[in-house]
């Protein structure tokens, strides 16, 4: 979000220059960049009361004295009697609708209404649309315009599941498909809400008759829609982060005040409507509570002080937030803005005081952990880091009022989606042996609070490993298990199989998956595990190789061994045939024919360099004495090829 410098600054009297607001800025936690005196702001999702004039100017009243504009409009306004029906009253708890008529010409824009659109460069549309944006940019409460000529007949707000044609204001059509929240005229949707309006209700540089939207739309419902369907939309961003449900009003009357000034004003007339009523959320004040959060030693009257001009209300030792601050839920949200307002690094360091380790299992959970790791890679498994957050949601899930990425607001119950995404990705790259495994916290609430486990989670699939012993070996629950008693007999583990009909693949390899609680281990003998001395030689540590940014060439000889003795002659040459383009070889496929006594082999090469792209040249040459060398060996044949 951008803001001017110049804009702020017509409402605080002492006129700070633009390198004190962006000190201010930066204790306060809004992170920005400065260039041709333009803010530009990068605030976090949890503040969508920050996305505006009015929201900055909040923030900085701790430290200046600020006089924001109240210019509003102030006579009485008659009753609006509009056809609109709210069937999704959960979702827009709140909305109200301004009907505006003027007559004659439209005067040039005045004041910070013209400086929006010159300071920020800022194209303009038309009349009402233009003030619709502004007020956006003022207050922060998004509103939208149809033209009231447009609206002939019946409206309503409906979450819908049916699919629809939809054509913005951009003119950009869009299929509507899954759960949608819409205004609907005709069974035609003229607004995506909370997003973008359409084009059949636009206004235009000849509209008159406006009917002016303003609502509040749960968070929720908003969310991603602007990803899912490619649209840059001012109004969900805001929508997303959560509006001031008690503003209507005023910001409507604001509208009205810029219109009065520019035209002039036939007939007004609001109407407004609380489907779902707002309950301030009231937090318990304890001054000991604060200070204790904070490691300070603050006075009430000076505590007070600070949350006070945040806007805050303290009544009987409770605060009640403002009806903008919706990111507020509890005592330790406070201390935080206590905490801003003071400046965290004028909060005096404390060292941390470290509870001594004993030997309990909890306590050991890290070892217990690094035991678990090396044998699985020892056993040629891979670990995988995965995301916390997901998009899929099931009855259990943590969900999250402001997530960073609106795709990905639910907390992880479990590992399986997670690693069974991890091995279907390998697969549709051709991978025939996968192992995978993560160590990570799961989330789950208990008593209202968020609680954490500690997870082992397991998935494999395909052949057992590359050599000619396991490559024709696929992996079962018997192949997991015999590798999970090498670390503890003592504790059963069951692997279940993954059903692969849900799931879009094609292959039919088992899917093999085990998730263990690692804190319920309790079984194992941690006091024995202590007690073993752990020898480190540099010597035996594997060095490390960065992995080759250039393309791999693949090439496979298959022979045949007439003579079983001679086969291990073939084996041991190949298998220790060194050259630095060979990246590996290995045994692919092996066939013992008893009847002719006859051994088929195939090996596969891997030739990588690390410095550049190979060609076909540098491949064949080497391919060419390998060739040379294995047939020079008696018994030995490679079908097919002519002498």
């Amino acid at each position: 979000m951008k803001i001017a410098y110049e804009h702020l600054i017509k409402f605080i009297p002492s006129r700070p220059s633009i390198e004190n607001i962006s000190e201010k800025f930066f204790q306060l936690g809004h992170e920005h960049e400065i260039q041709n005196n333009i803010f530009d702001m990068e605030l976090t999702p949890n503040r969508g009361d920050c996305l505006s004039i009015n929201g900055l100017l909040r923030d900085l009243s701790v430290f200046y004295e600020v006089t924001p504009n109240n210019e509003i409009y102030t006579d009485d306004i008659k009753s609006l009697d509009i056809n609109f029906v709210n069937n999704s009253p959960e979702a827009c708890p709140s909305i109200s609708f301004l009907k505006i008529n003027i007559q004659g010409e439209i005067s040039a824009y005045k004041g910070i209404f013209q400086d929006y659109f010159d300071d920020l460069d800022v194209n303009k549309n038309n009349f009402f649309t233009d003030i619709s944006n502004y007020i956006s940019y003022e207050t922060g409460q998004p509103t939208h315009c149809y033209d009231a000529e447009k609206v002939t007949s019946l409206i309503s707000l409906e979450t819908t599941i049916e699919e629809y044609e939809f054509k913005t204001l951009l003119d950009k059509t869009i299929k509507l498909e899954d759960e949608n929240l819409v205004f609907v005229q005709n069974d035609e949707v003229i607004n995506l809400a909370g997003v973008m309006g359409g084009s059949s209700t636009a206004c235009s540089k000849d509209t008159k008759s406006v009917i002016v939207e303003c609502a509040y739309f749960n968070p929720e419902n908003v969310i991603g829609q602007s990803i899912k369907y490619d649209i840059k939309s001012d109004a969900a961003h805001k929508f997303e982060r959560g509006v001031d449900p008690l503003c209507h009003e005023k910001v409507l009357r604001r509208f009205l005040k810029i219109v009065d000034e520019h035209a002039t004003i036939k007939n007004i007339e609001i109407f407004k409507r609380d489907y779902i009523s707002h309950n301030s959320t009231e937090i318990p004040f304890s001054i000991e509570s604060i200070n204790n959060i904070l490691g300070l030693s603050y006075n009430t009257e000076e505590i007070e002080d600070y949350l006070t001009n945040l806007g805050f209300n303290i009544d009987n030792n409770k605060i009640v937030a403002p009806s903008y601050r919706s990111d507020i839920k509890n005592e330790n949200d406070i201390a935080e803005e206590v905490a801003r307002v003071i400046g965290y690094n004028n909060i005096p360091t404390q060292p941390i005081k470290i509870p001594k380790l004993s030997s309990t299992p909890a306590q050991n959970l890290e070892l217990l952990e690094q035991n678990i790791k090396s044998l699985l890679i020892s056993e040629g498994f891979f670990e995988v880091i995965n995301d916390p957050f997901v998009n899929h949601e099931t009855n259990n899930s943590i969900k999250l009022d402001n997530p960073l990425d609106s795709r990905r607001k639910n907390l992880r119950i479990n590992l399986e989606k997670s690693l069974i995404d991890n091995l279907l990705y390998n697969e549709r790259r051709q991978q025939d042996s996968i192992k995978l495994f993560e160590i990570t916290d799961v989330y789950y609430l208990e008593k209202k609070q968020l609680k954490n486990k500690r997870k082992l989670g397991i998935i494999c699939s395909g052949r057992v490993g590359k050599n000619y012993i396991d490559f024709s070996k696929k992996i079962d629950n018997k192949y997991l298990t015999n590798i999970l008693d090498k670390f503890s007999k003592k504790i059963s583990f069951n692997p279940h199989l993954i059903n692969r009909d849900e799931l879009e693949t094609k292959l039919n390899n088992k899917i093999i998956y085990l998730e263990i609680d690692l804190n319920e281990l309790e079984n194992y003998d941690l006091e024995t595990l202590n007690k073993e001395k752990l020898t480190l030689n540099k010597n035996n540590f594997k060095k490390y190789i960065p992995i080759s940014s250039f393309p791999s060439s693949v090439r496979d000889l298959s022979f045949a061994v007439a003579d079983k003795e001679k086969y291990l002659d073939l084996q041991n040459l190949l298998l220790d045939y060194k050259d630095v383009l060979i990246k590996e070889i290995f045994i692919f496929d092996f066939y013992h024919n008893e009847n002719k006594d006859e051994i088929k082999i195939g090996f596969r090469f891997v030739f990588q360099s690390n410095s550049s792209t190979i060609t076909e040249t540098d491949v064949n040459n080497i391919m060419n004495e390998i060739i040379e060398k294995a047939l020079s060996i008696p018994s030995v044949e490679i079908p097919g090829l002519k002498r």
